[in-house]
């Protein structure tokens, strides 16, 4: 077959101009082609069984996980064959120039574990690809769709879709890192439980506003949200970012982080032997507040920048002086005294260190605050139009 020949789009948006009908058919049929394929790799398969996965093999709703052939063309082949056009297939996201000949369509997803994305009308509008085991050094582990004009990666969040029933009966939300962390914890709850955590990702970006906004809304926002990443500074500094947007705006119940061994994640729970049961009380009767592990990161960030800032007074009370910021983030007094007695088991400090560090952060705020009043109020200079 010869390649098909392009015309370049206008914007840089894919599928702008396109129907978008089409766009999501283009997708849907992908699932589906994906989903046949991934009956005959043995590799992949096996994969999903180690991770604990295996049972979504088969099991095809709600997921429909499938697998993309290692060939260079064998998903635009087969749908130029079902009657979609080379611009309908770049603009859905799923194939893209050759670098080699621009007249060239290729498959964007070759050799990964598919995993659909869904809006929440439960339309397929775009993918997470995760890499085969064996790949080489140097393969991204996930590549995620590029974005189109029917996917916007930042306003989504994987498993909302395919989880409505969960997240209606108000189950606890809980942000993780991957599909194969939503999928664990999903599993890890039989359909006869009355309550539960339900597990939601970032579609292969860091937490954004929107994707926070969303988390927010849930039914289940009320029993709080908790956050469940890997045991790595990578998992640590996207806690920290949770508690940072989730807090700007006032979470309807506690924030919360759940938190697992080095190295571990929720999937990696799952394989252990009573793995569901320990995901499970991880989730909800271990979880603890999400500002204290936050104070936990910002002093292992202090010492890692500064080695020996604890072994005098002065670092000690510099230390205070970093962390008594987070003092006034905290919820409720309840918390802000939790919060200010971490402080001092951190630093080795007395209470007084914390409250006097606390007073001068105040009065730094609002000498601040009235030098920007003062600013503002003051009547601005006009010159005339001819003044040298």
């Amino acid at each position: 077959m010869g390649a098909p020949r392009l015309n370049r789009p206008t914007s840089p948006v894919r599928g702008t101009g396109l129907k978008p009908t089409r766009l999501l058919a283009a997708v849907e049929a992908a699932v589906t082609y994906y989903r046949a394929q991934l009956e005959h790799a043995d590799g992949p398969r096996a994969y999903l069984a180690e991770r604990g996965l295996g049972v979504l093999v088969k099991r095809e709703w709600p997921w429909r996980l499938g697998y993309a052939p290692p060939r260079w063309s064998s998903l635009t082949r087969h749908l130029i064959a079902a009657g979609f056009t080379a611009e309908e297939l770049v603009g859905a996201g799923l194939s893209t120039h050759s670098r080699r000949n621009q007249d060239r369509l290729i498959d964007i997803f070759r050799d990964r574990i598919m995993f659909p994305v869904r809006d929440p009308a439960g339309h397929a509008v775009a993918f997470l690809g995760r890499a085969d085991p064996g790949a080489a050094d140097g393969v991204p582990k996930y590549i995620n769709s590029p974005e189109t004009a029917i996917y916007n990666k930042g306003r989504l969040l994987f498993g909302v879709a395919e989880q409505q029933d969960r997240l209606n009966e108000r189950w606890t939300p809980v942000l993780v890192e991957g599909p194969a962390d939503v999928l664990a914890v999903w599993l890890s709850y039989s359909r006869s439980r009355r309550a539960g955590a339900v597990a939601l990702a970032p579609c292969g970006t860091m937490l954004t506003h929107d994707q926070a906004a969303i988390l927010r809304e849930l039914p289940g926002a009320a029993r709080g949200i908790v956050a469940a990443f890997d045991a790595d500074p990578a998992g640590r500094d996207a806690v920290d970012r949770a508690w940072q947007l989730l807090r700007q705006q006032r979470s309807p119940g506690p924030l919360l982080v759940a938190e697992f061994s080095a190295g571990a994640d929720p999937a990696d729970l799952l394989r252990r032997t009573n793995g569901r049961a320990e995901l499970r009380a991880a989730l909800q009767r271990r979880a603890r507040p999400m500002l204290d592990a936050v104070v936990d990161h910002r002093v292992a960030q202090l010492v890692e920048r500064h080695p020996r800032l604890l072994e005098d007074i002065d670092g000690r009370c510099a230390a205070v002086r970093a962390l008594v910021p987070l003092l006034f983030q905290a919820a409720s007094p309840d918390d802000a005294i939790r919060v200010a007695r971490r402080i001092v088991t951190h630093t080795r400090t007395g209470v007084d260190t914390v409250a006097f560090a606390a007073i001068a952060h105040l009065e730094d705020g609002l000498h601040e605050f009235r030098l920007t009043v003062e600013a503002a109020a003051k009547p601005k200079t006009l010159r005339a139009p001819n003044a040298r």
